[in-house]
């Protein structure tokens, strides 16, 4: 048997959730795994450590130094600054540019049918790198803006600069997620208090912890560019989940209450549709889960 040459791996971030899942996976194919952050956690054995702020352009050179890397994941890039520092430093450095963008790229994109890559082209999305990128409320509130713009950069740099932005759905799965979003539905169930849901509730589409975690290691070995979305088959609704929830649940009951139109609704419930078209990862190869078929053991 022949065995595939080890790679040069940098991961930007990524120590937590699907990022700590990825670098088991490129650890457990021999690759060469490099993980970069400011410091704040440690990475696990067997990778080398670099520690900068990557908001710090010359502070990013310094820790990169003269390695070169087959592929470099970008777990943590929200800002187009930070794709336009990024693709300074890694340009002629890398052979491949993975970063992981979002769903929420699509959040102007009001189709009932899921939703393709081509909805969002980042050649024509407009970059303004002088809006308050630093700010933190200023990027929460326009994280899905910041995505698509810092797509946009990458995009910009044509040829000479290989990437791809893989949208990730909404994630669900691993007794690690710290997001909150699940457990808010569950101490609902378990107190009866009701779930807050627009009037008319449209699903979504989502995909497993550990799903997105083995297709972004898949697509490090690919070699396609452009935006790839990554999303299980089969769009759950808020009842879905709550279902799936209720069902591991001794006690409670599902109680929704419908509130109008710019009140607050709970987490995974939405207003207008919010699903992805997967065609373009499972035409490039890559076989996707359904939702309904792991959701149960991700709630539970």
């Amino acid at each position: 048997m022949v065995m595939e040459k080890a790679r040069d791996v940098l991961v930007i971030g990524g120590n937590r959730y699907f990022g700590k899942r990825l670098i088991a996976r490129l650890l457990a194919a021999g690759d060469r795994v490099t993980v970069l952050n400011r410091g704040s956690s440690a990475p696990p054995a067997g990778v080398v450590h670099l520690i900068a702020d990557r908001d710090d352009e010359d502070a990013l050179r310094a820790a990169v130094g003269p390695r070169t890397f087959d592929v470099v994941v970008d777990q943590v890039c929200y800002t187009p600054r930070q794709a336009a520092i990024a693709r300074r430093v890694f340009t002629g450095r890398t052979g491949r540019y993975v970063m992981t963008s979002t769903v929420e790229v699509y959040e102007y994109e009001d189709s009932p049918a899921p939703v393709s890559e081509a909805a969002v082209d980042p050649l024509v999305v407009p970059v303004d790198l002088e809006l308050p990128w630093e700010e933190p409320e200023f990027l929460d509130t326009h994280y899905g803006e910041g995505k698509r713009q810092a797509e946009a950069v990458l995009a910009a740099a044509g040829p000479e600069f290989p990437y791809t932005a893989v949208r990730v759905a909404h994630v669900l799965g691993g007794a690690d997620d710290f997001t909150g979003r699940l457990a808010h539905y569950a101490d609902r169930i378990r107190t009866g208090e009701p779930i807050a849901v627009p009037r008319t509730n449209h699903p979504a589409t989502y995909i497993h912890v550990d799903e997105i975690a083995d297709f972004l290691f898949w697509t490090a070995g690919q070699d396609f560019t452009g935006p790839v979305n990554a999303a299980s088959h089969d769009p759950l609704t808020t009842e879905d989940l709550c279902a799936a929830l209720a069902a591991q649940l001794p006690s409670g009951s599902v109680v929704f209450r419908t509130v109008m139109e710019g009140e607050p609704v709970s987490p995974f419930s939405f207003a207008r549709s919010y699903g992805m078209d997967n065609s373009r990862a499972t035409g490039l190869g890559y076989t996707f889960t359904r939702a309904r078929e792991w959701l149960p053991g991700a709630v539970r």
